[in-house]
């Protein structure tokens, strides 16, 4: 896009773009561009980083209070999972800067070993998009996003905040820009001992100790005014002990390293736009069976991406997308029986958008995916939205997905299935959004059908294995209520959330395992001047934790209350307190893991 008198194009929230006029803007470089597109035909929850501060422990934490999905987390800080909708971890898509980011290992992303803190966006989209972001797009995605600004000169910011349970978390961000160059930098790192207790459950959070790093760096430079070459890089190193139940226990500890580096090339005129990019994207992690001894066990995973994306407008009211992606996907075990494998993945997707009013639009995208030794399905996706009234919108969506084996289901040493096909499933979606002056309702039910869901089952000769069993079928409602009034200096914002999810193996009428039918969560701020005040609750309902609905077993429904308070002073500085777990409730989130009761911490961001 251009700074000065350009020729500016304007893909609107309404799917229509604006006449070409003279303007003098600041511009922001996008990284996952395809997002914009998908926000035109789906409801996307934005998470915005001032709300991370309320959420600050992990990304577990921040997900399991501010989103829909439910989070499986084996003691706070420790393995942690989502489950979207009624489906699986590795039914959930993370997506770093337009990038899938999951584990070619296992398939998802382990939540605890993905940092919170150094992203402009954090959105969460319900529903299939593999068409857009390929394998595990099923249940839905969680987009980590970086922006940079241009013509907004030197900015820095500090948080740091010291907790109970020997916690303590800083992060701190810089970033400069001018007309041509703009870079941002920022780094965090957070300890904590975290050695709580739960005396209800007699149980004590031994070993539990974790600590994480992160770095991430951004550069973006404008060679031509429709042109931009864009880096962005982010570096991770993290490591938890997990919790024994005796102080005899065996301690044991994981860790984990990321990095992940993509460079960028977008054109932008007035009636096309083409972006390429390529990534590098590595995965190691050990696991150590004596946290004195050498690792036992551990892999390397290395990603090769080369991805272009190219949008054009035919006319005003049509508009086509083609995106190609080839991957180069290359593993290491070790003491896995994976030996030195590698996967080339290719696709081809193509999206025709059509926008006869500013009121009504529809999209329609095929792909077709090219893995390696595995047959996978043709893709597809059709969605449509409709303004009726000022107060009333409609949204439909039908699509096909797909999630195609892990390098740990094809070849570990002894249970690796080479013979397992793609998971694939079919998805409608609905989505129905009331606005009345400073309230907006979104009711969104919604419908899944998973066949050839894959499993590690136990098999005659004393081992597990990897098969392709039986389907899945998944209903139920999403919905959200958000509303916002001021009244002169006194601001008022009300977020909630409402999530059913019924979750049935086809072949016995079961619940599905950790996936609560009913879940909800609420967050009510106020501010007056330079004081804010914020509160925070989250429902879960009953939670079966074995195939057979076994009541004894299950995870009895609980309730938790955050708080904090805030006070802006001198203009750049901001003091925060907050409990987290007013009532002292007993929870967990997975059995035998119980998380903290009643904690307090402290905070301070500075902003100059």
């Amino acid at each position: 896009m251009d700074i000065k008198k350009s020729l500016v194009l304007i893909f609107s929230a309404y799917g229509c773009f604006l006449s070409a006029q003279e303007k003098v803007i600041d511009t922001v470089y996008i990284f996952d561009n395809q997002m914009n597109k998908v926000k035109l035909f789906h409801s996307v929850n934005m998470i915005r980083p001032g709300d991370f501060e309320k959420n600050a422990t992990n990304l577990s934490e921040l997900l399991r209070f501010q989103s829909q999905l439910y989070i499986k987390e084996n003691g706070r800080g420790a393995v942690s999972s989502p489950s979207f909708r009624g489906t699986s971890a590795g039914h959930t898509a993370f997506v770093w800067n337009g990038i899938n980011i999951n584990s070619a290992f296992l398939g998802q992303g382990d939540v605890n070993n993905i940092p919170l803190f150094g992203y402009d966006e954090l959105e969460v989209k319900a529903g299939g998009g593999s068409v857009q972001y390929g394998s595990s797009a099923i249940g839905g995605s969680i987009h980590l996003n970086n922006n940079l600004e241009f013509n907004k000169g030197f900015h820095t910011s500090l948080f740091s905040e010291a907790a109970s349970f020997g916690t303590y978390n800083n992060f701190l961000r810089t970033s400069f820009s001018s007309e041509k160059f703009s870079i941002k930098v920022s780094g965090n790192y957070v300890i904590s001992q975290n050695d709580y207790e739960v005396p209800e459950k007699e149980y004590i959070n031994r070993n539990g100790r974790f600590h994480n790093s992160s770095i991430n760096i951004g550069a973006s430079y404008k060679i031509a005014p429709h042109q931009t070459i864009s880096w962005q890089n982010q570096l991770f190193d993290g490591s938890q002990h997990y919790p024994i139940f005796t102080e005899s226990g065996n301690k044991t500890k994981y860790k984990a390293q990321t990095l992940r580096s993509l460079l960028s090339w977008d054109v932008t005129r007035n009636n096309f736009s083409n972006s390429l990019k390529a990534a590098y994207t590595e995965d190691n992690f050990q696991y150590f069976g004596d946290i004195d001894k050498p690792k036992e066990s551990g892999a390397e995973g290395k990603n090769y991406i080369f991805r272009n994306d190219f949008n054009y407008f035919i006319t005003p009211k049509l508009n086509v997308n083609a995106i190609g992606e080839f991957q180069v996907n290359q593993g290491l075990g070790y003491q896995s029986g994976i030996g030195d494998i590698s996967r080339n993945v290719g696709s081809a997707a193509g999206l025709v958008r059509y926008f006869p009013t500013s009121d009504l639009r529809f999209e329609a995208g095929i792909k077709k995916d090219f893995v390696e030794n595995i047959s996978s399905p043709v893709l597809y996706s059709f969605s449509g939205r409709w303004q009726l009234a000022k107060w009333y919108l409609v949204g439909a969506s039908f699509s096909r997905n797909f999630k195609f084996p892990t390098f740990n289901d094809l070849y570990w040493g002894q249970g690796g299935n080479p013979d397992l096909v793609p998971e694939t499933s079919i998805n409608l979606d609905m989505d129905h959004e009331l606005t009345f002056g400073d309230l907006k309702l979104t009711v969104s039910p919604y419908y899944m059908d998973i066949k050839n869901y894959i499993n590690w089952l136990p098999t005659a000769a004393g081992y597990w294995a990897a098969f392709n069993t039986y389907s899945v079928e998944i209903y139920g409602l999403d919905s959200q209520i958000t509303y916002r009034k001021n009244l002169g200096n006194h601001h008022f914002t009300l977020n909630g959330g409402y999530t059913y999810s019924r979750s049935t193996n086809k072949l016995t009428g079961m619940q599905m395992m950790y996936v609560p039918l009913h879940k909800a969560t609420g967050n009510i701020d106020y501010r007056y001047r330079f004081l804010s005040i914020y509160v925070q609750g989250l429902f879960n309902g009953l939670t079966y934790t074995t195939t057979d609905e076994k009541r004894a077993d299950a995870i009895d429904p609980y309730f938790v209350l955050n708080a904090g308070i805030s006070a802006k002073f001198l203009n750049h500085y901001t003091l925060g307190f907050k409990v987290n777990n007013f009532t002292d409730a007993v929870y967990q989130t997975v059995s035998y893991y119980p998380l903290p009761k009643r904690n307090y911490s402290v905070y301070i961001n500075i902003n100059f």
